[in-house]
């Protein structure tokens, strides 16, 4: 029995700018649970992506094109695949600082395509966005370029986010505790002198009573 073929959700957001092409970019989410990495098959192209990717436990095929508004760099485009989804950062092709006024270059409205209000910024917000505003996208570890990516390969293990080092300001709490360490021998000494004289004190009071 042939597998339902299927036009899977996706969800999108932007950013923009005419002097910095890493923030400049197209973000995009394709719903396709349950399809493993070698299922899938993404072409990217300046004017727009092809993508497949089966799915053996559900039984679906899903399928998408898509034709941009304005053309992309796939060079310069990550990818990054979780059970759940394809997750693609499209760098822009042309720098500038308005937004695309849509995703695709037909005006006509698709019911698969939806703002993915979780990574939206209005445009004249972006600036106010925090600078680890995609911070966790995609995480930290070295994967491959899906299948059919051409050019494009990468993941977004590669973008270098400035939280992926994390663990930066450990060392300062390492020298507070050899500081810490550093007080407690004198504190201790002290701790002993005041013992000792405390006995001496018992022992001279002892005497002069013994003597009276």
């Amino acid at each position: 029995m042939a597998d339902n073929k299927v036009t899977p959700e996706v969800l999108w957001a932007q950013r923009s700018s005419n002097v910095d092409p890493e923030k400049n970019f197209i973000y995009l989410t394709i719903n396709v649970p349950d399809v493993p990495k070698e299922n899938i098959k993404l072409e990217l192209k300046p004017t727009g992506l092809s993508f497949e990717g089966r799915s053996d436990t559900l039984k679906k095929t899903y399928h998408l094109e898509l034709e941009f508004y304005a053309e992309i760099d796939p060079a310069e485009s990550k990818t990054h695949h979780t059970a759940r989804d394809v997750e693609l950062k499209l760098r822009k092709k042309e720098l500038s600082e308005k937004y695309w006024p849509r995703l695709l270059k037909d005006t006509k409205k698709v019911h698969f395509l939806k703002t993915d209000f979780d990574k939206w910024v209005d445009e004249d917000e972006q600036n106010e966005a925090p600078e680890d505003d995609f911070a966790n996208f995609g995480g930290a570890g070295g994967m491959a370029g899906l299948p059919g990516m051409g050019g494009g390969g990468g993941d977004f293990g590669g973008i270098d986010f400035s939280k992926l080092g994390g663990g930066a300001g450990m060392p300062t709490g390492d020298d507070d505790e050899d500081e810490s360490d550093d007080d407690m021998p004198p504190l201790e000494g002290e701790e002993e002198g005041e013992k000792t004289e405390t006995a001496e004190d018992a022992k001279d009071a002892k005497e002069v009573v013994t003597s009276s």
